[in-house]
């Protein structure tokens, strides 16, 4: 799996353990993300996806890197997704 389908994978699991926000973003403690069994089962490196994707500013979070434990109650944010970003601007309309 390439880093592109690792952001994408990430995406999804962050929406299936998150919690949807007025903005259409997705928020998730890091906790959360790493304690799951599913999550651990598809990611290597949980943390070097997380990085990645903030790079690509898929999602954002306080810090540099995260570890188990100390970091657990850091919140993840994953950005509304284009098509959503428009269907909330629409609704407002």
């Amino acid at each position: 799996m390439n880093v592109e389908e690792e952001v994408d994978r990430l995406r999804e699991e962050i929406k299936r353990l998150g919690q949807i926000q007025g903005d259409g973003s997705y928020k998730v403690k890091f906790g959360v993300l790493f304690n799951d069994d599913r999550c651990a089962n598809i990611f290597e490196a949980l943390v070097g996806t997380l990085r990645a994707a903030k790079k690509r500013k898929v999602v954002a979070f306080d810090g540099e890197l995260l570890l188990q434990g100390v970091h657990d109650n850091v919140v993840i944010t994953l950005s509304p997704s284009p098509s959503t970003e428009a269907a909330t601007t629409a609704e407002k309309s």
